[in-house]
């Protein structure tokens, strides 16, 4: 049974930083794509970053140069480094991972970009 597991969202001021984490159980990271989404409320789950099976990495235009999508894989864990937030940036973040047509989601965690 595949599951994800998000962490590491709260509250933080502009121009601040957050780390979340994604941790795997029933799947290795590493075999699969995998991505970070994010869902603002009264709007659609929207594209952060992704990386493929190769370690490249993709990004939202909208978080091009403030975050980075990484892969640790002796953990089986998945990080998105966040820095220089805005807010609107806040949104309820998810990681996914895709393994063949299937796609797995975590339950997500808030992120409030706020002074």
């Amino acid at each position: 049974q595949v599951q994800l597991v998000e962490s590491g969202g709260g509250l933080v001021q502009p121009g601040g930083s957050l780390r979340l984490s994604c941790a795997a159980s029933g799947i290795i990271f590493s075999s699969y794509p995998m991505g970070w989404y994010r869902q603002a409320p009264g709007k659609q789950r929207e594209l952060v970053a992704t990386i493929n099976i190769g370690g490249i990495p993709n990004y939202a235009d909208s978080v091009k140069g403030r975050f980075t999508i990484s892969r640790d894989h002796a953990k089986n864990m998945a990080y998105l480094q966040m820095n220089s937030l805005k807010p609107e940036d806040t949104a309820v973040y998810y990681c996914k991972v895709r393994r063949g047509r299937e796609d797995y989601w975590g339950q997500g965690t808030q992120v409030t970009v706020s002074s």
